[in-house]
């Protein structure tokens, strides 16, 4: 259908903007912010990471719509278990862009002097959120192409809420836990690959 071949080609544009955003503040500002002269540093807050964040949010908000749409025109909407692997990288997906727009940005803002707050705490917070993120990111792919590319035979309905179980505990953590393995790249690399295995072999075994 040609509609849904146009909104499934906007919905992985303003993923590749929204995810490679992501990666690019996980994995190179943040470290570099580490290393930085507290010149270089206060230059990059104040020029740099504003728009880097202004086309994060905002591909985060048309992924998410895109997304919305597609599962409409594609009828997993009315059916989890019609398109179960679907609804893993969608739950991942939907929780993903409100910790963008409801914990990672208002954080940021606070982090970038651009309102009024603790600093550090918002950080903090911040920095969690987006390594929820980044961890969450391998089941959203693993769902985006495991709908249409991997067939695994009669799944159940309790592998499929055991497995959104586990990600909504996860971003439950995000919210009050702790960023624990998650703390280093190499960590929450691992972390997300280790977990789309798990989810897999939840959906294949259970």
């Amino acid at each position: 259908m040609v509609i849904e071949f146009i909104f499934r080609w906007f919905h992985v544009i303003f993923g590749i903007v929204w995810i490679g955003m992501l990666y690019y503040f996980n994995f190179v500002q943040t470290e570099y912010f580490k290393e930085a002269e507290a010149d270089a540093k206060a230059d990059a807050m104040k020029k740099l990471a504003p728009r880097a964040l202004w086309w994060f949010r905002w591909g985060a908000m048309f992924t998410f719509l895109t997304g919305l749409v597609l599962l409409y025109l594609v009828g997993a909407h009315s059916n989890l278990m019609g398109q179960p692997i679907i609804w893993i990288g969608a739950i991942a997906g939907i929780l993903m862009f409100l910790n963008v727009w409801l914990i990672i940005w208002p954080k940021q803002q606070i982090v970038l002097g651009m309102k009024e707050g603790d600093g550090p705490a918002a950080a903090a917070k911040a920095s969690l959120a987006s390594r929820t993120n980044t961890l969450l990111s391998g089941p959203m792919l693993f769902g985006m192409l495991g709908s249409k590319h991997l067939y695994i035979a009669d799944i159940s309905s309790m592998a499929v809420h055991l497995c959104l179980g586990i990600i909504v505990l996860l971003e439950i953590n995000a919210v009050v836990g702790k960023p624990g393995p998650m703390a280093s790249i190499v960590g929450v690399v691992h972390c997300s690959i280790g977990l789309v295995a798990v989810l897999w072999g939840i959906l294949a075994f259970v």
